[in-house]
This record gives structure tokens, sequence and C-alpha cells, in this order.
């Protein structure tokens, strides 16, 4: 994926709640498109490999989760966390790291993540398919900007992260703030 590229349309399977069916497990499937999330704003999406994982746990999610305030004040209106996991497992995820300003997406087919070209193998770690680490600004689902870990391949020895860091994106989003100020 390249800075001025259009998001790939795709539909997201997700569980949203609905107190009006009760019982101990009240959520509902809801399809939601690249353009119900996308279109008319400028957004953050990150995508990591797994929920759960140690350093998506750890530091990525937290890092977005906590900065959202300084990613509003740079003209962010929302931060997407993407993986190839079932809505199940990302509500969990998202319950247990207990979000309020980042919003998960499921993307549990990997269908989004195969046609931004950063669908790869993590058989080396028990995995399967997952998503290669990755951040963007996005702008009514065009990329403005992309940040990409290096070493993008299949079974990939390490779990590099830095360049998608909350940190490297909001120092971009202040600088290009400042450059069209100027």
């Amino acid at each position: 994926m390249k800075t001025g590229y259009r998001l790939p349309e795709v539909t997201f399977h997700t569980r949203v709640r609905d107190d009006s069916i009760g019982g101990p497990n009240p959520f509902r499937w809801q399809d939601v498109t690249t353009a119900d999330y996308f279109a008319g704003k400028r957004v953050v999406l990150f995508s990591l490999p797994g929920a759960f994982t140690p350093t998506c746990s750890t530091y990525q999610l937290p890092g977005f989760e906590n900065g959202f305030a300084d990613f509003a004040a740079q003209g962010i209106d929302a931060i997407y966390c993407m993986s190839v996991n079932d809505s199940f497992v990302m509500n969990q995820w998202a319950k247990a790291q207990g979000l309020t300003n980042v919003q998960v997406i499921p993307d549990g087919s990997g269908e989004f993540t195969r046609r931004m070209g950063m669908l790869v193998r993590k058989d080396n770690l028990g995995f399967g398919l997952r998503s290669w680490r990755y951040a963007a600004v996005v702008n009514d689902g065009v990329v403005e900007a992309w940040f990409e870990e290096p070493g993008l391949c299949d079974n990939h020895g390490e779990d590099p992260y830095g360049v998608s860091s909350p940190e490297t994106v909001l120092n971009w989003l202040v600088d290009a703030n400042k450059e069209q100020a100027a």
C-alpha cells in the first residue's frame, strides 16, 4: 500500500451489543463496510499480528488508546485497531484492555489485510495467516501516510515494532500540520 491509494472495499463481520436481545450474551451480527468506517473521516488505522499478543497488548494498543487526545488535537476523528482475528476475539481483547477511545475492527477472514498486501504467514509461531504490522493515516478512505515495519515476509523470525508506533504516527501528524500551517 502506498500514499494516495484508496483502501479496499470489504465487509467486516462484527458483533455488537444489543440489550434488546437479553440473556447473558446480548450481541448480534452486524456487517460494517470499509466506507462505514472511513468515509468522510480522517483516521489512524493500525494493524497488528494478533489480539492478546505481547507487543500489541503492552505497547501498541495502549499507546494509541492513551494518546487519543493528542491524535484528536491533530485532526484525527477516530483510531482503529485491526487484526486478522474474529469479532469474538477482538471484542474480548478490547474489553480486557479497557478500550474507550480505540475501536477494534475484526478482519476475521483476512480479506482486507490480503487486499492491502499485508497478509503474511506466521506458521513458525503457530499463528497461521496474520497481518504484518503497519499503521496509516487515512483521509476519507485514501492513505495519506503509511508506516510499515521493515522486513515484510512470511514466517519472519522477529516481530519488528517502531515504525508503526503511536509516537511515530503522532510525530508525523504534528510535522504535517506544521507544514500545512506554514
